[in-house]
């Protein structure tokens, strides 16, 4: 379960050593989700009405969800923000990051992944085969995986959605979020995070050392993270994946997916969101109110 909450920053700075430095947000809670768009970074609480907005990850202003649930995912595209809940069928749109407004998704499960592509919003839910379609985050169209499991991670990247699975070598991949074809990752393991840069999908595995990359979605190859632990999300920006993990201060960052940097973050925690905006990559953990970002 998601616990309280710390937010890092920095800028690609390979030869200082990706330095990360701390910052403060606005409260102490559950943050736990991260997005960027319309020159602003976006925080979302879990299982609480509390968001927070920044231009540069360094001064934050408190914000408010139109209502207390799980906020489990945020995306940006199409000049909107949206956010899907897990265990509800909540979903959230705002034009800024600050004034936001609930929508409804077209069922209740445990939505956990949100992406932007092709001028589509797509969302996926885990313990299921259930997915679904909108063009503007407010009207939404139920689709069906090519199998039911516990969807954890969906982004978009060179023409083609890609979705993985927890505790599964499930995944899947499709050109508009409609019709999906089913694929397979290199082995069986907790696949919680997918994302796509430098034309490759890079996916990332809780509590191993385990990666994988694909040119397409299709054919993935395993790769190796610089050490086994608990990594939960990934990112892409200025050149750089940066992969992040919980209760400890691990980060890493590759230049291509395959060769893996082992970097430190500001403080020992549980990190479980990692975006890139405004210059700068940003992650979000638990236990206070801490944030970093490079000057």
């Amino acid at each position: 379960m998601p616990i309280l909450g710390i937010i890092a920053s920095s800028r690609r700075a390979a030869a200082a050593g990706f330095p990360w430095t701390q910052r403060t947000l606005p409260v102490s809670t559950r943050w736990w989700t991260v997005a960027f768009g319309a020159s602003t970074n976006v925080v979302l609480a879990y299982d609480s009405t509390i968001a927070a907005t920044s231009p540069d990850g360094i001064t934050w202003t408190q914000r408010t969800l139109p209502i207390s649930t799980t906020w489990q995912s945020v995306t940006f595209g199409a000049s909107t923000f949206v956010a899907v809940a897990d265990f509800t069928s909540i979903a959230a749109t705002s034009a800024d990051g600050i004034t936001w407004t609930q929508r409804t998704l077209p069922a209740s499960g445990r939505w956990q992944s949100v992406t932007f592509g092709s001028s589509t919003f797509v969302a996926v839910m885990g313990s299921s085969s259930i997915a679904a379609t909108s063009a503007d985050g407010i009207t939404w169209t139920q689709r069906t995986l090519p199998a039911s499991a516990f969807w954890s991670a969906v982004t978009f990247g060179g023409g083609t959605f890609a979705a993985v699975v927890d505790s599964s070598s499930i995944a899947a991949t499709s050109a508009d979020g409609i019709t999906w074809t089913q694929r397979t990752l290199p082995t069986s393991t907790a696949w919680v995070s997918v994302t796509f840069g430098a034309s490759t999908f890079v996916a990332v595995a809780l509590n191993t050392s385990i990666a994988a990359t694909s040119p397409d979605g299709i054919t993935w190859t395993q790769r190796t993270l610089p050490a086994s632990a608990l990594w939960y999300r990934s990112t892409f920006g200025g050149g750089t994946f940066v992969a992040v993990a919980l209760n400890n201060s691990i980060a890493a960052t590759s230049a291509d997916g395959i060769t893996w940097t082992q970097r430190t973050l500001p403080a020992n925690a549980g990190w479980t969101a990692v975006g890139f905006g405004a210059s700068n990559f940003f992650a979000v953990a638990q236990n206070s109110s801490i944030a970093a970002t490079a000057p």
